[in-house]
């Protein structure tokens, strides 16, 4: 039997520096490591973690976290990318693929606070920390009280703001505190079918260059392909629409055997209509199947009044 080359030694991981997307690194470079690859870290600072002071989709959306990362491994500075999902965008540039996606953590949102359990439990009024516009249009649908403020900032900064004071509560991904065993800082986590989770959340994704076909190989026993499918129809939604960070747009996939159901959900930025929600399922086993599950939800969106963003 034939077997391929083994991919260039050492391996080099881009990642950004954050403590969240080192740990995502380095949980991949363990790994390879444990398959007898040898694999060091090439750490980047992105457009993204540099500017904190307006919301992303002022800002360029997703692509602000990965553009940086995929000039080092266009330039042979490394060889991979890891990445969280919700943060890639739905169409990578020409010469880039995904190699692999990975068995997916928790893919809820997180309701964090110093002093109230849960969001039902904050006065009226209270203020709550997010930049994510899913985040705020399912928030004011469940609460439309509440004053909804900008976060920006890695997970240790958002924290730390919330804290301080700034914040009487703060949305983040549970995937990312679970990750940095912050666990104890969850007060509830929200249920999907209240708050559905973004495309690809607490899925990670791995970058490559096309050509690198060596390395697709040696990345493939580290995909999960109940994920891949799943994330694969969630962002086939968001695809469809346009999706970026300046749509609110949710979408959340759950097996039951080998039919995927996908729900998904739309609002409008400027709050004037109200949210439109579409679900669908289908027999999957491909991702041209988990493509066409998501394409097909995207259409009953539009039919319910959607706008796409292109």
């Amino acid at each position: 039997m034939k077997t391929s080359a083994p991919p260039t030694s050492p391996l080099v991981i881009a990642t950004r520096e954050s403590r969240l997307a080192l740990w995502q690194a380095e949980h991949v470079q363990t790994l390879l490591r444990a398959r007898g690859h040898d694999v060091s870290l090439l750490g980047m600072t992105t457009k993204g973690d540099q500017i904190l002071d307006r919301s992303l989709s002022k800002v360029g959306g997703k692509g602000l976290f990965v553009k940086e990362l995929e000039v080092a491994l266009e330039e042979g500075r490394a060889h991979l990318a890891v990445h969280s999902l919700k943060d890639v965008p739905m169409d990578l540039p020409e010469g880039f693929a995904l190699a692999c996606v990975m068995e997916r953590e928790d893919p809820r949102d997180a309701f964090v606070s110093p002093r109230h359990a849960s969001l039902a439990e904050l006065p009226q009024g209270a203020v709550v920390g997010t930049s994510s516009l899913r985040r705020q249009v399912l928030l004011q649908a469940l609460r439309p009280d509440l004053r909804i403020e900008p976060l920006r900032g890695n997970l240790d900064t958002r924290l730390r703001k919330l804290d301080g004071g700034q914040y009487d509560a703060i949305v983040l991904a549970a995937a990312g505190l679970k990750r940095l065993g912050l666990d104890t800082r969850i007060r509830a986590t929200f249920d999907p079918g209240h708050m559905l989770p973004a495309a690809g959340q607490g899925a990670l994704g791995i970058e490559v260059r096309t050509e690198r076909q060596d390395l697709i190989e040696a990345l493939a026993p580290l995909a999960h392909m109940p994920t891949w499918l799943t994330v694969t129809a969630e962002r086939a939604v968001s695809r469809s629409m346009g999706g970026s960070c300046s749509m609110p747009l949710a979408a959340h996939g759950r097996w039951s055997g080998s039919t995927l159901t996908l729900d998904a959900a739309w609002g409008d930025p400027e709050g004037r209509k109200p949210l439109v929600h579409a679900s669908g399922q289908a027999e999957v086993s491909t991702l041209a199947q988990a493509q066409a599950l998501g394409e097909s939800v995207a259409a009953r969106l539009r039919a319910g009044g959607a706008e796409g963003a292109c």
